[in-house]
Order: C-alpha cells, then structure tokens, then sequence
C-alpha cells in the first residue's frame, strides 16, 4: 500500500512546483519531500519526474499518479475535517485575492486573528486567473475574483461591488479627454481593462488604453498611485486600492457621469468540504466587502 504522507507531499510538489516551497507549506525540510518522492518511485518501480536542475517535469507515469492521488488527498481531507475537532476560531485558513480586495480585507483579518489566537490568516495577493487555479488545486480555502470561474472545481457566488475610478494629480480638476491625453497612463496588470470599462462608459473618444502615452507601470497594487500624486500621469483603479493610499492629498479621484463598478465573487473548491473556521473567515469577509 502506498503511504498517504508520501502521495501527500508529492501532489503538494506538483502544485507547488517547487521542491523548497513545498517543504515550507508542508513544514519539512527540502531533503524530506525529496525522500518522499524517492519512496514513491522505488515502490512503483519507474520515475515520477524529469529533473532539470531546480526544476522539474513529470513523467506520464507522474502525471497518472497525480490524476489519482489527487482524489485520494482530498478524501483524506475531507474525512480528518469530518471526523476530528473543528473548532470555529483555530487553524489555517488561506486566502487569496486580487491586491484592491487584499488592502481592504486584510487587516479586518488581522483583527480577528488578535481576537483569537488560534487563528491563523495566510493571505495571498494574485489576479484572477491564479485565484482561480489555487481554489481548483486546493491551494487556498477561500478566494475572491472580479470575474465569474471558469473551472467546473470552482463554485463562486457575487457578493460585494466594488467602484472603479478615474485617478489624476490632485492638481487636476477637470478630466477632461485633452487633459487625460497630455497626462498620459500609469499602466497596472488590470490597467487596459479597468480602462476600457470605465472611460469606454464615459469618454465617446476612448477605443483602448493604448490611445494615451504610457507614463509608468507598477504591479505593486499599494505603489500605483505613487507615480499619479507626482504628477506623471492618470490611472484606473478600484475603490479599495484608491482609499488605501497613505497621502490622498496628492490625488484626486473624479466622479464620472457614468460610473462604473465590477462585482466581487467569493470562491470555494465544490469538492471540498469546509472547516468551520474557514466560515467564520468568510463571514468576516462578507461584513467588511
């Protein structure tokens, strides 16, 4: 029979795709999920992986056990959450969202991590795509998207709106289309969508972000604005990243005739079954979004 703990770290290593991440999230050393893979390979008497230095392949016959072990894990999960404690304010709870959800939501999570200090709150920052991908791999208990799932592992529900808006130099009054053309763009992962969602509802000029001279590009989400309230250009960000800038003074967020917002969904693995405490986070979540 083979050893769960072995299946274990080895489909842990394929999601993780990285043999020190892998320890870490596993709290074991590098030589140890190394041995597991090893064991794994000797009973099953062929190679699970190609290994090409730090990184790695995986065989066909690597790529079968993982299909396999995949369903195994998650049924020993499900049946240690089933039959053992679950206590509704301790363990683990992952979380994952893009960086506007992650400012606003992350420090409530916080607070309620010192209320009760058998909480622990591991948060991510990542676009939808990867969100969406960790829900599906088991990667994160909860995640937040802008954008519906695609993944038939993933079931998500809308609940919050969050407002887009139109970010200039505190010195601009009056955006109008010349004005936002001589400005010039501050560019972001999201910034052409954000963009065209916003100034295409508003601006009968707009056809795409690359109408304005970009300016700048940042993917810190908390360092967007810092190149705006110097007077390098404009941007298009959400409500939450706009209010957690540390010298509003030096922007100015415009209302626009018409205004724009994306809904929030919360996402969760429908194969799984959920520990209370990842509930109670999620009520959290709900009251703060």
């Amino acid at each position: 029979m083979i050893n769960p703990v072995w299946l274990r770290s080895f489909c842990t290593l394929v999601e993780v795709g990285h043999f020190t991440r892998t320890a870490e999230r596993l709290h074991m050393t590098q030589s140890g999920v190394s041995q597991h893979v090893k064991k794994l390979e000797e009973q099953l008497a062929r190679p699970l992986l190609i290994r090409q230095g730090k990184q790695f392949t995986l065989t066909e016959a690597g790529e079968r056990l993982y299909r396999e072990a995949r369903a195994i894990i998650r049924s020993l999960t499900n049946l240690e959450q089933l039959v053992g404690e679950d206590p509704p304010y301790e363990g683990l709870v992952r979380l994952m969202s893009p960086g506007s959800v992650g400012l606003k939501l992350y420090p409530h999570l916080l607070e309620l991590q010192c209320r009760h200090s058998g909480l622990i709150i591991d948060y991510r920052f990542a676009p939808n795509a990867d969100v969406e991908k960790a829900i599906a791999s088991d990667g994160v208990d909860v995640g937040f998207m802008t954008r519906l799932a695609t993944l038939d592992e993933v079931r998500c529900q809308p609940i919050a709106e969050e407002s887009l808006l139109l970010v200039t130099p505190a010195t601009v009054k009056d955006p109008s289309w010349s004005t936002l053309l001589q400005l010039g763009f501050i560019d972001h992962p999201d910034g052409a969508h954000h963009a065209g969602l916003l100034l295409g509802a508003n601006y009968p000029e707009f056809q795409h972000s690359n109408l304005f001279e970009k300016k700048g590009f940042s993917n810190q989400i908390n360092l967007i604005l810092e190149p705006v309230s110097r007077g390098l250009g404009f941007t298009v960000l959400p409500a939450h990243a706009v209010a957690a800038f540390q010298q509003p003074q030096r922007v100015n967020s415009h209302p626009l005739s018409h205004p724009v917002s994306e809904i929030l969904y919360l996402g969760v693995n429908r194969n799984r079954a959920l520990p209370n405490r990842v509930h109670s986070v999620m009520a959290e979540a709900r009251k703060w979004l």
